[in-house]
Formats: structure tokens, sequence, C-alpha cells
């Protein structure tokens, strides 16, 4: 036991020991290194430092014991193999040291290279290269410069300087003709910048480079830009990077040697053939930096035939290995070709979709492999109108890209001057501070909303996101002045008229026109184009990936739909049903003053009439509604949020009447209506009188919506049709309120419903703590559960949605608190656990009970993903996210361990 106790943990693995599997533990440089080499492809030897070392180094400050003799071992099993020694002044063995994290991260972390050349070794470098002086001094420049740069953190513009200089009293502009000369001058001036940032002379012991360029690799990995990446990517946080060390191969000793990235398919367009650059005479930095101009790959053909033909073999070979795209690093040195690097390749979101289908044709994936190469973010970038940024125009401000896509229009700063002008033909912007349910008909009218505040859950983004409809928001940089019907932004004044130009995906602001370029994927969907019959291999792909993914998926996909276009369209995406109908939407524009009478009414029979003329009203919508959806179910949630929302803000109130008072006018009404609001305040509405609170407060709200549901139901279903409506009470938080409720409903449907053969369930929405918590109570009287997660989020967390995106949330990513907001993507430990409980808890009482997600969370990638898990029957997202939702319900179904490919 004690021996086994003693046994050295392995940290160093030769390139042999390893393969392509072994991502966590090596890095994907460092796996893939390892599989070209047991491939035998020509690979510099080395060896790869763990991921597991970084990890232990980043979390003690120091090298885990038992590294440096294995990096002793493997370094010296190195030295043999190629013949040649670290720093030995004759005939000196030369290394990199090269970051390589699981996950691709290119240009994040770091690189040195020619680790083991100092004074002595440089005169041993230029032997071995048959006297190229030149050679090795550029190698030696280099070296100072990546090292001082890298792991001394010496200002790296001071090396660029120098050179600049170098090059000047030359006479030229490029570094290439600078002589041995030249070069030797340069490495004193860059050990004289060395020596001035880090109090030392550049370091001559090779051993000592060497692992100090171990420890400034393991350390990248929490440099700033890696941690930015990281969380762009969403790549955890806590996997560290691996080290690889690798003899040196140069491309820069003369016309005969060279550095180059290749492609085997075109990363941007998926389409087949021979895609790259070369560069003559460079290290394979010079390639990344654009120092000099490369040539297309296709030209190495005449400049080295005999390595053109054996690249194009190896590029064969490893896409058949790995099947799929690959992004591949070689040099020549000599004639002779080296393999430095391969991976799967990054790719546009078009090609990832025409690969998968390309690559199912080749027989080399089936279509499970294909759907599960894709997701649900890529298919939202295609969907998207984008511009055509060929142009040339800059952005002056940019905000939050709260709802994708790209617009261009007048600006307006009204609902109404954006629905006269819209309906005049004109395209407009809707500018506003922030926009609230009043807007509602601007936005509709709008082809796109920008505001000064506001976040990716604030009222526009949630609306544009659900109209598919361009939004920036949060663009503080504009000083928005409604009243005067202009902002101010970067010294400019912009005035209602002037065309501006929004960018949903970057949040970016344009003044004037950019042109735009419409998805032929979008309207794929909606029907327009037939996909066995275009020729773009684009849409075509789309359809073959999205049959399967229909095939496959257990989910089901419902929108969220408040009107019969919204309906309609969502059906033309694909929707199975409406899992949220919001009914306070009915009641804005020319009803509003129908629900001032409401909320005003001071006697029952006052009341009664006001609902009593909202009834025919909200009946006619869900006819509308129920004929689009024509036999798929309609989920129906009543009115949910406080009523104050639907009068005027109480301070403009109060001014318009005092201003009135002042001037001797009659405002008897608007006093009425001031002291009702008055009344009706409330210092947190979201926490106050709403959802089924306001149905249990207010006699006869609930009751008139459930009339109108019902005759609205029987109506479709005797003119020919099939209504399947579903009635959900917002809000519960224990079941007696749902029973209350349940039982005045069921009196009036089953008056309405008679003999039709109607059939309403009746069920809740679960978006108070409270309600998850106590699922199998409520599942009693509950015929399904809808999770609302937008406010369990909020209520969850204690985060007030309208808020805090703009306060704090960004300093909470920036620390890492979120990897992403729990608005955008659901918190799987916190509320996610609330809905796991709910959900089992009400079918443990109700085994037949359906369940369902209707928050924004419903079309989220990774969400759809976990609901699948939890065991939800359908998600219900906005109709644009539709085609997302069923992508990824197809995606979570085959990469479910053990669940039913159906």
């Amino acid at each position: 036991m004690a021996a086994q106790e003693t046994v050295e943990h392995k940290y160093v693995y030769d390139f042999a020991e390893g393969n392509k599997d072994l991502k966590d533990l090596l890095g994907g440089k460092g796996a893939n290194l390892a599989e070209m080499t047991n491939l035998g492809l020509p690979v510099p030897p080395g060896f790869t430092i763990t991921t597991e070392a970084c990890k232990a180094y980043l979390t003690t400050g120091r090298e885990p014991d038992g590294l440096a003799a294995q990096i002793e071992a493997h370094l010296e099993s190195l030295e043999r193999e190629m013949g040649r020694r670290l720093g030995d002044p004759q005939d000196p063995l030369l290394v990199s040291v090269r970051s390589g994290a699981k996950f691709s991260m290119p240009g994040m972390m770091e690189t040195v290279l020619n680790v083991g050349l100092n004074d002595r070794s440089v005169v041993g470098l230029s032997a071995q290269a048959g006297g190229n002086d030149r050679f090795a001094w550029d190698s030696y420049r280099r070296l100072i410069q990546m090292f001082g740069k890298t792991v001394c953190e010496v200002p790296g513009e001071e090396f660029e300087h120098a050179l600049d200089e170098a090059k000047r009293a030359k006479g030229t502009q490029n570094d290439l003709d600078l002589d041995a000369d030249d070069l030797r001058g340069l490495v004193d001036a860059y050990k004289k910048i060395f020596a001035k940032h880090t109090g030392r002379e550049f370091p001559q012991e090779p051993r000592e480079q060497l692992d100090l360029a171990i420890r400034a690799v393991f350390e990248s990995w929490n440099a700033e830009r890696a941690v930015v990446y990281r969380r762009q990517e969403r790549i955890p946080a806590d996997l560290g990077t691996a080290v690889n060390v690798v003899a040196m191969v140069f491309g820069n000793l003369g016309a005969d040697s060279g550095t180059g990235v290749a492609f085997t398919r075109d990363p941007g367009s998926g389409a087949q053939g021979i895609y790259g650059d070369y560069l003559a005479n460079a290290q394979g930095e010079d390639v990344v930096a654009g120092i000099r101009n490369t040539v297309p790959l296709q030209e190495l053909e005449q400049i080295d035939k005999k390595s053109y033909d054996e690249l194009l073999d190896y590029m064969a070979r490893l896409e058949e290995h790995y099947k799929d795209l690959c992004d591949i690093e070689f040099t020549i040195e000599r004639g002779k070709l080296w393999m430095l690097q391969t991976r799967v390749g990054k790719r546009t979101a078009a090609a990832a979709f025409v690969i998968a289908g390309q690559l199912v044709d080749e027989g080399l994936i089936d279509l499970d492999e294909a759907l599960h190469r894709v997701n649900g973010a890529q298919l939202a970038q295609l969907m998207f109108p984008r511009f055509r940024l060929d142009h040339e125009f800059q952005p002056v401000a940019k905000g939050i890209g709260a709802s994708p896509g790209a617009a261009s229009g007048k600006v307006v700063f009204t609902s109404a001057r954006a629905v006269e002008l819209a309906a005049e033909g004109e395209s407009v912007i809707l500018v506003r501070r922030e926009t609230n349910p009043d807007d509602l008909n601007g936005m509709i009218a709008a082809k796109g909303i920008l505001t000064s505040r506001g976040g990716k859950t604030s009222h526009a983004a949630v609306v544009a996101r659900g109209m598919g409809k361009t939004c920036v928001s949060g663009a503080d940089e504009l000083d928005v002045n409604v009243p005067a019907k202009k902002f101010i932004v970067a010294g400019q004044t912009v005035t209602e008229g002037d065309i501006v130009s929004i960018d949903g995906t970057t949040g970016k602001v344009y003044l004037g026109e950019v042109p735009v370029m419409p998805s032929e994927v979008v309207q794929y969907f909606e029907g327009s184009l037939d996909p066995e019959h275009i020729d773009n291999p684009l849409v075509r792909a789309v359809h073959r990936i999205m049959t399967h993914a229909d095939a496959k998926r257990r989910l089901l996909v419902r929108t969220n739909a408040d009107t019969g276009a919204d309906a309609a369209r969502a059906r033309r995406f694909g929707a199975e049903g409406i899992g949220l109908c919001r009914t306070e939407h009915m009641f804005l524009g020319d009803r509003r003053e129908l629900v001032e009478r409401l909320i005003l009414a001071s006697t029952g029979e006052e009341r009664e009439a006001a609902l009593g003329a909202l009834l025919p009203l909200q009946r006619e919508d869900f006819i509308e509604i129920f004929r689009e959806m024509d036999g798929l179910p309609v989920t129906v949630r009543l009115i949910d949020p406080p009523l104050h929302e639907f009068l005027p803000p109480l301070e403009q109130l109060a001014v318009n009447v005092a201003v009135a008072q002042e001037r001797g006018e009659d405002v008897a009404k608007e006093e009425a209506l001031l002291a009702a609001v008055r009344r009706m305040h409330e210092e947190n509405p979201m926490l106050g009188l709403r959802g089924v609170r306001l149905g249990l407060v207010i006699p006869g709200l609930f009751a008139m919506q459930v009339r109108a549901i019902a005759e609205a139901a029987v109506e479709v279903t005797r003119s020919g049709g099939t209504a399947c409506p579903e009635i959900m009470v917002p809000l519960v938080g224990a079941v007696q309120e749902l029973e209350t409720v349940r039982a005045e409903a069921e009196k009036i449907i089953a008056e309405v419903v008679g003999d039709s053969g109607v059939e309403v369930l009746i069920g809740t929405m679960i978006e108070v703590p409270r309600a998850a918590l106590t699922a199998g109570q409520i599942a009693e009287a509950a015929q399904f559960f809808s999770f609302g997660t937008n406010d369990l989020t909020q209520m969850g967390w204690g985060f007030s949605r309208d808020d805090v995106e703009g306060a704090f949330f960004w300093r909470y990513l920036e620390l890492g608190i979120f990897g992403i907001s729990p608005f955008e993507s659901i918190d799987r430990e916190g509320v996610g656990r609330l809905v796991r409980i709910a959900a089992e808890e009400g079918r443990a009482a109700r085994p037949g009970l359906k369940l369902g997600v209707c928050g924004e969370h419903g079309g989220d990638p990774d969400s759809v993903h976990f609901f699948h898990e939890v065991g939800l029957d359908y998600v219900s997202c906005s109709p644009f996210r539709v085609p997302v939702a069923r992508l990824e319900a197809g995606r979570a179904a085959i990469t479910t361990t053990g669940s039913d490919s159906r």
C-alpha cells in the first residue's frame, strides 16, 4: 500500500502515447499531434504537459511535485531522438512551447518559438543551417521578442519600434531585406529593451528559458483575453491548458522553406476545394500577424510540387480520419514537409450545415451525426437578415444586441408616428428611452426598435424577439429627447425622419441606410422556397437536417402568439400549437378606454357593463387564433399584469391634471382616473395585485375571459373547425387559489360548451417558487403545468429583470459569477431544480399531467436540452425561434444516453 501511495502522477506524455480522444488531458493540440503521429504523418517529435499539471500550478502557484523530473526525462528522450541537445553551442536543439486547451481558443493564449537559443548556440544554429548567419540571428531576435512579451510582459510595441527603426536605417519596409549584421544589431537592441523592463539580462540558460515559458503558458489560461473569450464561447473556466514542447522546424531557411495554413473545405461556405495560404521563407507567426502578403495555397504547386502533393494527400487522409473539415498548419523546411497541427476547423453557420450534408452524402457520417454537428445558435444566425459588410459604414453607438437582425428606416419617437409612416409604406425605426406596453403597435409597425435603456430582457427586447423584430437596447450613448423628436450621439443630432440602421446581433448603430441581405432560410421556412427544387446547397442542407431533427425529437414545439397573424406565421415555421397566448395584449390600443371603465367602475353594474363590452372583442380574438391553429392546442393565459399598466403613469397624470386645473378646465374624468391610479399604486407591482390575485379580487374579470374562450371554441367547432383550448391561471402560489378559479371556470364552461364536443383543459403557470415546491398539491387541481421561467427566474434569484441587467449584470459576467445571464439560459442548479422538483412531484400526484414551458428559455438552445432531460412534453417560444427549438429538441434526443431515439 505504501508503495502505491508513492507512485508518481503522470504529468507528461510523448506524442506517441496519446490520441485524439484525450483532449481533456492533453488539450486539443496535443491530442491531435499525438493522433497525427500515430497515423504516421511527419510530425516533429515532442511531448505534452497535461492540463492536470496546469490546474495544479494555477491552484497552488507552483509546479506539482514530480513535474520537473518528468520534463527532464522527456527532454532527454527528445534530445536522443533528434541527436541534439537543448542549447548545445555546436549543434543546438531548439523547441517551441505552445498552449493547447481542450477547446480551440485561437490566439488567446501564448506560444514561444526557438527556445534554447543564446549567445553561444546562435553560432551553432548558423552552422546547422550551412553557415546561414541571417537565419540564426533572425531566429534569436524572434525568441527574445516572443519571450520578452509572453513570459516577462515587456511591451510588444517596443520590439516593433526597434524593428521598424532597423528597417528605416536600411531603407526598406521589408524585414527580409535585413541582413545578418542588421539582425545581430537588432538582437542587441532587443536585449536592452528586455533588460530595461525586467531589470535583468536575457536568460542564457536554455532550461531556464523552457521552464519560464511553460509557466507563462500555464498563466496565460487566466489572461484577460482568454477569460473574455471563454466567457463568450461558454468554455468552462476550470479546464486549464496543456503545454506542447515540440522540436523546432524552420520555415525561414530560404526560398525552399515556408509555412502555411490549409483547410480541407472552405470554412466560409462549406464548398469543397483547396483553401489556405502559404508564405515562403517565414515562420508560423508571420502568417498570423499579416506582416507579409501570403499567396493562395494552390500556388505551392508551382513553388514546391512534391510538398504540395504530399500535403494534399495528408489533407485527404485527415479529413477521412476525422470525418470533418480539418484546419491544418504546416511548415516546409528545405523541401521537407512537417505537419505542425490539425484540428476540426471553425466554420461559419452556413458552412456548418452545408458540410454536415456533404459528409452524409460521402458516407463519412450518418444523419444523427450531421444533426449533432449543427446547433440552434447557428440556425438563428442564418434566419436573420444581415448587413452587407462590404460597404464602408462606421457605427456611432453600440448597445446590446437584444434581438438579431439588420434593419434600416426613418427614425420615429412615438408609436403613433411609427404606425402612421408604416401605413404610408415607409420603413421606420422606433427610438425610445425604453418601451412599454403602449408602444406595442409602434413596435409591430417598425422594422426595428432602438432604446437607450434596458437589456436583453427589457420590454423592448422580449417583445421584439417574440415578433422576430430587430432590436438594439441599452445604447446609452444616445441622448434621446422624445418631446423634441431627436437624439444626440457622437456629437451629431438625429431628428425624426432621418435614417438609421441597427444591427441586432452586434448591437451597433449606424447613421444612414446600410444595405441588407435577405435570409433564404427564412423564405424556406415560410414556404416560399421549395428545398427540392432550388439550387442552394444551404437551403437543401437545412431542410434535410431539420427533417431528421423532427423525426428524432420527443419534445413538441409550440409558440408564444397573441394574434392570428403570429399564430399563422408560427405554424408555417412548424409550431405544433400555442403554449402561451397573452390576453393582456388584447386590452391595448382602442380597447384601453374599456379597461379604464372597468378600473374606474364604482358599482357592480358599471363593472359588468365594461366587462360586457370587452367580452365580444375577446371572443373574436380567440376565434381568429383558434381558426389559425385548427386542430392544435392553444394555451390561453388569463390576464397577468397589474392593472395599473393599462393606466397613464402617476407622475404624468398628476402633472396633466394640475395644468388643466390651473387653466380652469373641466378635469372631473381625469381627477377620477388620477384617484384610481393613486389607489392602485404599489411599491413593487410585480409582486402585488396581478395574475390570479386579480381574478379573485375583481369579480367577473376571469369569468369574462373564460366565457370568451369557451364561446370562441364552440363557434369554431360548429363552423367545421377544431378548437383545443387550454386555460392557464397565472401566478398561482397555493392550490386553494387555483381551486377557487377552476370551480368558477368549470361552471361557465359547462354552460357554454354543452354538447358541442369542445374539451377545455384548466391548468396553471408555475412561476412562483412556492408553486414549484408544492407542485404535488397543485397538480391535484391542474390538468397541466406550464413553467413561466421568466418570473420563476426573477423570483428565484430576487432579481428585477427590468433593472438588474443594466445595473450590475455586466459586472457579474466580468467576475465570472455568471457565465451567461440566467434570463437567457436556464439556471440548472437553482431555477432548473425548481422545475425538476415541480415536474417530478406534479406527475407523482397526477401521472398524466401535461408539462410545458413558455418563458423565454423555451427557445434557448441549451435550455431546450435541459427541458428534454427533465421530461417536459413541449417547449413554447416566439414564432421566429420555433425552428431553433425544433432543431435543438432533435439534438437533445440523440445526445441523451439511453433515451428513445424518438
